[in-house]
Protein backbone atom coordinates (compact mmCIF):
# COMPACT_ATOMS: atom_id res chain seq x y z
CA UNK A 1 0.00 0.00 0.00
CA UNK A 2 1.19 3.58 -1.11
CA UNK A 3 2.14 6.25 1.45
CA UNK A 4 -0.75 9.11 0.94
CA UNK A 5 1.43 11.20 3.25
CA UNK A 6 1.93 14.45 0.71
CA UNK A 7 3.00 17.83 0.44
CA UNK A 8 0.38 19.72 -1.98
CA UNK A 9 2.40 22.31 -4.44
CA UNK A 10 0.34 24.21 -7.12
CA UNK A 11 2.02 24.34 -10.39
CA UNK A 12 1.18 25.09 -14.11
CA UNK A 13 1.24 21.81 -15.89
CA UNK A 14 0.60 22.06 -20.23
CA UNK A 15 -0.86 18.81 -21.82
CA UNK A 16 -1.61 18.78 -25.61
CA UNK A 17 -1.21 22.20 -25.74
CA UNK A 18 -2.68 23.77 -23.29
CA UNK A 19 -2.38 24.71 -19.98
CA UNK A 20 -3.54 23.27 -16.76
CA UNK A 21 -3.56 23.03 -12.84
CA UNK A 22 -2.64 20.22 -10.42
CA UNK A 23 -1.82 19.71 -7.16
CA UNK A 24 1.95 17.92 -6.76
CA UNK A 25 3.16 16.26 -4.11
CA UNK A 26 6.85 16.94 -2.57
CA UNK A 27 7.88 13.26 -1.59
CA UNK A 28 11.69 13.35 -2.40
CA UNK A 29 13.51 9.79 -3.02
CA UNK A 30 16.49 8.44 -0.60
CA UNK A 31 19.23 10.26 -0.58
CA UNK A 32 21.78 7.91 1.66
CA UNK A 33 23.12 6.83 -1.55
CA UNK A 34 22.60 3.12 -0.24
CA UNK A 35 21.59 0.36 -3.24
CA UNK A 36 17.79 -0.71 -2.17
CA UNK A 37 17.07 -4.21 -1.99
CA UNK A 38 14.46 -6.64 -3.47
CA UNK A 39 11.87 -8.06 -1.47
CA UNK A 40 11.46 -11.99 -0.85
CA UNK A 41 7.82 -11.64 -0.36
CA UNK A 42 5.49 -11.16 -3.38
CA UNK A 43 5.54 -7.16 -5.00
CA UNK A 44 3.06 -5.38 -7.33
CA UNK A 45 4.17 -2.73 -9.02
CA UNK A 46 2.04 -0.32 -11.17
CA UNK A 47 3.01 0.70 -14.76
CA UNK A 48 1.38 3.64 -16.90
CA UNK A 49 1.97 4.29 -20.64
CA UNK A 50 0.61 6.06 -23.36
CA UNK A 51 0.01 4.93 -26.93
CA UNK A 52 -2.17 2.97 -29.51
CA UNK A 53 -3.64 -0.38 -29.56
CA UNK A 54 -0.06 -1.73 -31.13
CA UNK A 55 1.78 -0.02 -28.21
CA UNK A 56 -0.84 -1.56 -25.69
CA UNK A 57 -0.13 -4.98 -27.08
CA UNK A 58 3.02 -4.89 -27.28
CA UNK A 59 3.72 -3.39 -23.24
CA UNK A 60 1.66 -6.16 -21.94
CA UNK A 61 3.84 -8.75 -23.75
CA UNK A 62 6.85 -7.01 -22.22
CA UNK A 63 4.85 -7.11 -19.04
CA UNK A 64 4.21 -10.98 -18.83
CA UNK A 65 8.18 -11.52 -20.39
CA UNK A 66 9.31 -9.84 -17.57
CA UNK A 67 6.77 -11.43 -14.71
CA UNK A 68 7.95 -14.70 -16.44
CA UNK A 69 11.84 -14.07 -15.60
CA UNK A 70 10.51 -12.73 -12.21
CA UNK A 71 7.87 -14.65 -10.72
CA UNK A 72 7.19 -12.54 -7.46
CA UNK A 73 6.50 -9.46 -9.12
CA UNK A 74 3.71 -8.54 -10.79
CA UNK A 75 3.17 -5.41 -13.01
CA UNK A 76 -0.01 -3.78 -13.12
CA UNK A 77 -1.08 -1.80 -16.24
CA UNK A 78 -2.58 1.78 -16.79
CA UNK A 79 -3.03 3.15 -19.92
CA UNK A 80 -4.92 5.26 -22.10
CA UNK A 81 -4.19 7.43 -25.58
CA UNK A 82 -2.06 10.69 -25.41
CA UNK A 83 -4.95 12.72 -25.25
CA UNK A 84 -6.32 11.01 -21.42
CA UNK A 85 -2.72 10.62 -20.62
CA UNK A 86 -1.79 13.05 -18.47
CA UNK A 87 -5.14 14.27 -16.70
CA UNK A 88 -4.96 10.61 -15.72
CA UNK A 89 -1.46 10.81 -14.09
CA UNK A 90 -2.51 14.39 -13.04
CA UNK A 91 -5.02 13.17 -11.03
CA UNK A 92 -3.50 9.97 -9.34
CA UNK A 93 -0.06 11.97 -8.60
CA UNK A 94 -2.87 14.67 -6.67
CA UNK A 95 -4.78 11.29 -5.11
CA UNK A 96 -1.37 10.75 -3.60
CA UNK A 97 -1.41 7.41 -5.72
CA UNK A 98 1.61 7.93 -8.41
CA UNK A 99 2.04 4.64 -10.76
CA UNK A 100 5.19 3.00 -9.51
CA UNK A 101 6.69 3.48 -13.35
CA UNK A 102 5.97 6.15 -15.34
CA UNK A 103 6.02 6.56 -18.80
CA UNK A 104 7.43 10.13 -19.07
CA UNK A 105 7.56 12.60 -21.85
CA UNK A 106 10.28 15.26 -22.22
CA UNK A 107 8.07 18.55 -22.05
CA UNK A 108 6.50 17.19 -18.72
CA UNK A 109 9.92 15.95 -17.14
CA UNK A 110 11.42 18.51 -15.19
CA UNK A 111 8.03 19.52 -14.14
CA UNK A 112 7.71 16.60 -12.35
CA UNK A 113 10.71 15.99 -11.19
CA UNK A 114 11.08 19.88 -9.28
CA UNK A 115 7.87 19.12 -7.58
CA UNK A 116 9.06 16.00 -6.18
CA UNK A 117 7.26 13.27 -8.37
CA UNK A 118 9.83 11.52 -9.85
CA UNK A 119 12.75 9.49 -7.94
CA UNK A 120 16.51 10.27 -8.33
CA UNK A 121 17.38 7.57 -10.33
CA UNK A 122 21.58 7.96 -8.83
CA UNK A 123 19.85 6.32 -5.71
CA UNK A 124 19.25 2.85 -7.43
CA UNK A 125 22.82 2.57 -7.86
CA UNK A 126 23.89 -0.35 -9.81
CA UNK A 127 20.66 -1.58 -9.91
CA UNK A 128 20.05 0.72 -13.12
CA UNK A 129 22.74 0.63 -15.71
CA UNK A 130 22.84 3.25 -18.32
CA UNK A 131 26.47 2.94 -19.11
CA UNK A 132 25.24 1.92 -23.09
CA UNK A 133 23.41 5.03 -23.54
CA UNK A 134 25.49 8.26 -25.39
CA UNK A 135 25.81 10.78 -22.86
CA UNK A 136 23.98 13.26 -25.78
CA UNK A 137 20.89 11.01 -25.28
CA UNK A 138 21.48 10.36 -21.78
CA UNK A 139 21.35 14.05 -20.61
CA UNK A 140 17.94 14.64 -21.89
CA UNK A 141 16.81 12.83 -18.82
CA UNK A 142 18.57 14.85 -16.63
CA UNK A 143 18.18 18.16 -14.51
CA UNK A 144 20.59 20.35 -12.72
CA UNK A 145 22.75 16.69 -12.64
CA UNK A 146 20.12 14.64 -12.00
CA UNK A 147 18.87 11.88 -13.16
CA UNK A 148 14.99 11.57 -13.20
CA UNK A 149 14.29 9.58 -16.63
CA UNK A 150 15.88 6.87 -18.82
CA UNK A 151 15.52 7.70 -22.69
CA UNK A 152 13.50 4.80 -24.14
CA UNK A 153 14.03 5.47 -27.51
CA UNK A 154 16.00 8.81 -29.49
CA UNK A 155 15.42 10.49 -32.98
CA UNK A 156 16.99 13.11 -34.86
CA UNK A 157 15.43 15.79 -36.74
CA UNK A 158 15.91 15.20 -40.39
CA UNK A 159 15.06 16.88 -43.97
CA UNK A 160 13.00 13.94 -45.38
CA UNK A 161 13.78 13.93 -49.27
CA UNK A 162 11.62 12.72 -52.28
CA UNK A 163 14.55 11.21 -54.66
CA UNK A 164 11.82 10.18 -57.14
CA UNK A 165 10.58 14.23 -57.24
CA UNK A 166 14.37 14.68 -57.73
CA UNK A 167 14.86 11.98 -60.68
CA UNK A 168 11.51 13.49 -62.69
CA UNK A 169 12.41 16.78 -61.96
CA UNK A 170 16.39 16.38 -63.42
CA UNK A 171 17.94 17.85 -59.90
CA UNK A 172 20.60 16.08 -58.16
CA UNK A 173 20.59 15.49 -54.24
CA UNK A 174 21.96 18.42 -52.55
CA UNK A 175 24.90 17.65 -50.35
CA UNK A 176 23.85 17.66 -46.99
CA UNK A 177 26.95 18.08 -45.16
CA UNK A 178 27.38 21.43 -47.19
CA UNK A 179 24.02 22.61 -47.31
CA UNK A 180 22.57 26.11 -46.21
CA UNK A 181 18.90 27.47 -45.43
CA UNK A 182 19.22 29.72 -48.50
CA UNK A 183 20.40 26.62 -50.69
CA UNK A 184 17.38 24.78 -49.46
CA UNK A 185 14.67 27.90 -49.89
CA UNK A 186 16.11 29.15 -53.56
CA UNK A 187 16.00 25.76 -54.67
CA UNK A 188 12.70 25.00 -53.33
CA UNK A 189 11.40 28.11 -54.88
CA UNK A 190 12.68 26.94 -58.20
CA UNK A 191 11.04 23.49 -57.54
CA UNK A 192 7.83 25.23 -56.87
CA UNK A 193 8.36 27.63 -60.11
CA UNK A 194 9.41 24.73 -62.38
CA UNK A 195 6.02 21.87 -61.66
CA UNK A 196 3.59 25.09 -61.33
CA UNK A 197 2.45 25.13 -57.81
CA UNK A 198 1.50 21.22 -58.42
CA UNK A 199 4.89 20.95 -55.83
CA UNK A 200 6.12 22.67 -53.35
CA UNK A 201 10.16 22.86 -53.28
CA UNK A 202 9.62 22.10 -49.52
CA UNK A 203 6.92 21.87 -46.26
CA UNK A 204 7.10 24.61 -43.89
CA UNK A 205 9.53 23.80 -40.88
CA UNK A 206 8.66 26.96 -38.70
CA UNK A 207 5.43 25.59 -36.64
CA UNK A 208 8.17 23.42 -34.57
CA UNK A 209 10.01 23.98 -31.49
CA UNK A 210 12.57 21.55 -33.17
CA UNK A 211 12.91 23.75 -36.05
CA UNK A 212 13.50 26.70 -33.87
CA UNK A 213 15.60 25.30 -31.63
CA UNK A 214 18.04 23.65 -34.11
CA UNK A 215 18.45 27.67 -36.00
CA UNK A 216 18.85 28.82 -32.44
CA UNK A 217 22.07 26.30 -32.05
CA UNK A 218 23.15 27.20 -35.18
CA UNK A 219 23.18 30.60 -33.96
CA UNK A 220 25.23 29.63 -30.77
CA UNK A 221 22.13 30.04 -28.60
CA UNK A 222 20.15 27.38 -26.91
CA UNK A 223 16.15 28.39 -26.06
CA UNK A 224 16.33 27.57 -22.34
CA UNK A 225 19.41 28.63 -19.85
CA UNK A 226 21.91 25.22 -19.50
CA UNK A 227 22.08 26.18 -15.77
CA UNK A 228 18.57 25.35 -14.80
CA UNK A 229 17.45 28.25 -13.96
CA UNK A 230 14.59 28.10 -16.28
CA UNK A 231 15.22 31.27 -17.83
CA UNK A 232 14.11 32.17 -21.74
CA UNK A 233 18.24 32.65 -23.28
CA UNK A 234 17.27 32.88 -27.01
CA UNK A 235 17.74 36.67 -28.30
CA UNK A 236 15.03 38.25 -29.86
CA UNK A 237 17.24 39.21 -32.57
CA UNK A 238 17.58 35.67 -33.51
CA UNK A 239 13.84 34.55 -32.88
CA UNK A 240 13.21 37.39 -35.41
CA UNK A 241 15.99 36.18 -37.44
CA UNK A 242 14.28 32.60 -37.48
CA UNK A 243 10.98 34.20 -38.96
CA UNK A 244 12.09 36.17 -41.05
CA UNK A 245 13.72 33.31 -42.86
CA UNK A 246 10.23 31.89 -43.27
CA UNK A 247 8.24 34.82 -44.03
CA UNK A 248 11.25 34.62 -47.19
CA UNK A 249 10.29 31.53 -47.85
CA UNK A 250 6.61 31.78 -47.97
CA UNK A 251 7.12 35.09 -50.00
CA UNK A 252 9.66 33.05 -52.76
CA UNK A 253 6.84 30.45 -53.20
CA UNK A 254 9.11 27.91 -51.81
CA UNK A 255 6.84 26.74 -48.98
CA UNK A 256 2.92 26.40 -49.38
CA UNK A 257 0.32 28.92 -47.78
CA UNK A 258 0.04 29.37 -43.89
CA UNK A 259 -3.50 28.47 -44.59
CA UNK A 260 -2.69 25.03 -46.55
CA UNK A 261 0.03 24.19 -44.04
CA UNK A 262 -2.22 24.53 -41.43
CA UNK A 263 -5.24 22.95 -43.16
CA UNK A 264 -2.38 19.37 -43.92
CA UNK A 265 -1.69 19.37 -40.60
CA UNK A 266 -5.03 19.08 -38.68
CA UNK A 267 -4.89 15.87 -41.25
CA UNK A 268 -1.86 14.24 -39.86
CA UNK A 269 1.09 12.85 -41.14
CA UNK A 270 -0.92 10.86 -44.38
CA UNK A 271 -2.15 14.32 -45.44
CA UNK A 272 1.31 16.24 -44.95
CA UNK A 273 2.63 17.83 -48.71
CA UNK A 274 5.68 14.89 -48.11
CA UNK A 275 3.61 11.84 -47.85
CA UNK A 276 1.08 12.90 -50.59
CA UNK A 277 4.90 13.62 -52.57
CA UNK A 278 3.32 17.27 -53.58
CA UNK A 279 6.84 18.75 -51.67
CA UNK A 280 10.25 17.32 -52.32
CA UNK A 281 11.77 18.55 -49.04
CA UNK A 282 10.14 18.22 -45.38
CA UNK A 283 11.07 18.45 -41.76
CA UNK A 284 10.28 15.48 -39.95
CA UNK A 285 11.73 13.61 -37.23
CA UNK A 286 13.77 9.78 -37.85
CA UNK A 287 11.09 8.19 -36.15
CA UNK A 288 8.66 8.74 -38.27
CA UNK A 289 10.61 7.83 -42.17
CA UNK A 290 8.66 4.29 -42.20
CA UNK A 291 5.30 5.57 -41.71
CA UNK A 292 5.59 8.21 -43.93
CA UNK A 293 7.53 6.06 -47.31
CA UNK A 294 4.42 4.04 -46.88
CA UNK A 295 1.84 6.88 -47.12
CA UNK A 296 4.23 8.13 -49.72
CA UNK A 297 4.86 4.93 -51.95
CA UNK A 298 7.80 6.87 -53.49
CA UNK A 299 11.87 6.85 -52.25
CA UNK A 300 11.98 8.84 -49.29
CA UNK A 301 15.33 9.58 -47.79
CA UNK A 302 16.64 11.21 -44.73
CA UNK A 303 19.07 14.45 -45.42
CA UNK A 304 20.61 16.22 -42.23
CA UNK A 305 19.25 19.95 -41.92
CA UNK A 306 20.40 22.77 -43.62
CA UNK A 307 23.69 23.98 -41.67
CA UNK A 308 23.21 21.01 -39.21
CA UNK A 309 27.38 21.12 -39.56
CA UNK A 310 27.79 24.31 -37.53
CA UNK A 311 28.13 24.59 -34.01
CA UNK A 312 27.54 20.99 -32.92
CA UNK A 313 23.95 21.67 -33.44
CA UNK A 314 22.08 18.68 -34.32
CA UNK A 315 20.88 16.73 -31.25
CA UNK A 316 19.23 13.69 -30.31
CA UNK A 317 16.03 13.84 -28.95
CA UNK A 318 14.08 11.06 -26.77
CA UNK A 319 10.77 9.63 -27.76
CA UNK A 320 9.90 9.20 -24.24
CA UNK A 321 11.60 8.24 -21.19
CA UNK A 322 10.92 5.85 -18.09
CA UNK A 323 10.86 7.15 -14.66
CA UNK A 324 10.17 6.04 -11.18
CA UNK A 325 7.75 7.10 -8.61
CA UNK A 326 9.12 8.61 -5.73
CA UNK A 327 6.97 7.33 -3.35
CA UNK A 328 7.40 4.01 -4.63
CA UNK A 329 7.61 1.35 -1.35
CA UNK A 330 9.84 -0.90 -3.76
CA UNK A 331 12.69 0.70 -5.69
CA UNK A 332 14.21 -2.18 -5.71
CA UNK A 333 11.80 -3.68 -8.00
CA UNK A 334 10.99 -1.11 -10.24
CA UNK A 335 14.72 -0.29 -10.77
CA UNK A 336 15.03 -4.38 -11.92
CA UNK A 337 11.75 -3.74 -14.34
CA UNK A 338 13.00 -0.51 -15.95
CA UNK A 339 16.87 -1.80 -16.11
CA UNK A 340 14.87 -4.99 -17.91
CA UNK A 341 13.06 -2.54 -20.03
CA UNK A 342 16.29 -0.90 -20.88
CA UNK A 343 19.35 -2.84 -21.18
CA UNK A 344 17.93 -6.32 -21.84
CA UNK A 345 17.73 -8.44 -24.85
CA UNK A 346 14.50 -10.12 -23.89
CA UNK A 347 12.37 -6.84 -23.98
CA UNK A 348 14.19 -5.27 -27.31
CA UNK A 349 13.24 -8.03 -29.43
CA UNK A 350 9.50 -6.99 -28.14
CA UNK A 351 10.19 -3.24 -28.34
CA UNK A 352 12.63 -3.47 -31.39
CA UNK A 353 11.66 -0.12 -32.92
CA UNK A 354 7.90 1.19 -31.98
CA UNK A 355 9.15 3.21 -29.31
CA UNK A 356 11.77 4.82 -31.44
CA UNK A 357 15.10 3.46 -32.15
CA UNK A 358 16.99 2.32 -29.28
CA UNK A 359 18.77 5.16 -27.12
CA UNK A 360 20.56 1.79 -25.95
CA UNK A 361 23.74 1.77 -28.21
CA UNK A 362 24.30 -1.93 -27.11
CA UNK A 363 20.35 -2.62 -27.55
CA UNK A 364 20.29 -0.69 -31.43
CA UNK A 365 22.97 -2.80 -32.74
CA UNK A 366 21.79 -5.83 -31.28
CA UNK A 367 18.07 -5.17 -33.55
CA UNK A 368 19.54 -3.55 -36.07
CA UNK A 369 19.00 -6.49 -37.96
CA UNK A 370 15.75 -7.08 -37.45
CA UNK A 371 14.32 -4.09 -37.89
CA UNK A 372 12.30 -3.16 -41.54
CA UNK A 373 14.38 -1.36 -44.03
CA UNK A 374 12.88 2.20 -43.12
CA UNK A 375 14.19 1.60 -39.20
CA UNK A 376 17.36 0.26 -40.51
CA UNK A 377 18.06 3.40 -42.63
CA UNK A 378 17.02 5.82 -39.47
CA UNK A 379 19.67 3.75 -37.44
CA UNK A 380 22.09 4.58 -40.19
CA UNK A 381 21.23 8.12 -40.42
CA UNK A 382 21.20 8.42 -35.84
CA UNK A 383 24.71 6.61 -36.29
CA UNK A 384 26.34 8.62 -38.85
CA UNK A 385 25.19 12.07 -36.97
CA UNK A 386 26.95 11.40 -34.51
CA UNK A 387 29.71 13.36 -34.93
CA UNK A 388 27.88 16.44 -35.48
CA UNK A 389 25.93 16.06 -32.45
CA UNK A 390 26.15 18.90 -29.59
CA UNK A 391 25.00 18.27 -26.79
CA UNK A 392 21.35 17.68 -24.55
CA UNK A 393 19.73 20.49 -25.26
CA UNK A 394 19.09 21.99 -22.09
CA UNK A 395 15.75 20.24 -20.06
CA UNK A 396 12.40 21.89 -20.94
CA UNK A 397 11.79 24.08 -17.53
CA UNK A 398 8.31 23.48 -15.25
CA UNK A 399 5.93 25.41 -17.41
CA UNK A 400 7.80 24.87 -20.47
CA UNK A 401 4.65 22.31 -21.73
CA UNK A 402 3.50 25.36 -23.43
CA UNK A 403 5.97 25.47 -25.59
CA UNK A 404 4.40 23.83 -28.57
CA UNK A 405 0.90 25.91 -28.63
CA UNK A 406 3.06 29.35 -27.93
CA UNK A 407 5.22 28.51 -31.12
CA UNK A 408 2.75 27.57 -33.31
CA UNK A 409 0.11 30.50 -32.83
CA UNK A 410 3.41 32.96 -32.93
CA UNK A 411 4.22 31.16 -36.03
CA UNK A 412 0.62 32.04 -37.47
CA UNK A 413 0.61 35.53 -36.87
CA UNK A 414 3.52 35.83 -38.56
CA UNK A 415 2.96 34.06 -41.62
CA UNK A 416 -0.72 35.38 -41.45
CA UNK A 417 1.10 39.11 -41.26
CA UNK A 418 -0.24 39.84 -37.82
CA UNK A 419 3.23 40.08 -36.32
CA UNK A 420 6.22 41.06 -37.81
CA UNK A 421 9.04 38.63 -37.19
CA UNK A 422 10.54 41.48 -34.47
CA UNK A 423 7.03 41.63 -32.83
CA UNK A 424 6.26 38.16 -32.16
CA UNK A 425 10.14 37.50 -30.97
CA UNK A 426 9.32 40.20 -28.19
CA UNK A 427 6.04 38.79 -27.74
CA UNK A 428 6.90 34.99 -27.60
CA UNK A 429 9.66 35.40 -24.67
CA UNK A 430 7.37 37.24 -23.15
CA UNK A 431 4.49 34.97 -23.03
CA UNK A 432 6.76 31.62 -22.27
CA UNK A 433 8.97 33.74 -19.49
CA UNK A 434 5.88 34.19 -18.19
CA UNK A 435 4.57 30.53 -17.52
CA UNK A 436 8.04 29.67 -16.79
CA UNK A 437 7.63 31.96 -13.92
CA UNK A 438 4.15 31.05 -13.21
CA UNK A 439 5.16 27.83 -12.87
CA UNK A 440 8.20 28.15 -10.17
CA UNK A 441 5.59 30.18 -7.78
Amino acid sequence: MRSNRTAPRWVTLAAVGAATTLALTACAGSSSGDEPELSDEPVTLSFTWWGNDVRHEITEELIAAFEEENPNITIEPQYTDWGGYWDKLQTSVAAGEIPDIIQMDEKQMSTYAVNGVLLDLGTLGDALDTSAFPGAILGTGALDGTQYAIPVGMNAYTYMTNLDLLDELGIEVPDDETWTWDDLFTLSAEITEATGGEVYGTETGGFTDAGMIIYLRQNGEELFATDGSGEVTASPETLAAYWQQQVDALEAGATPSAEATIERAAGGLSESFIATNEAVFGPWWTNQVSALREASGQNLVTLRPPSAFENDSAYYKPSMFWSVSSQTEHPAEAALFVDWLANSEAAADLLLAERGVPANQEMREYITPSLDEANQAAVEFLNDLEPIVGDAPPATPPGGGVLVEIVQRHTEQVMFGEMTPEEAADSFIDELQTALDDAAI
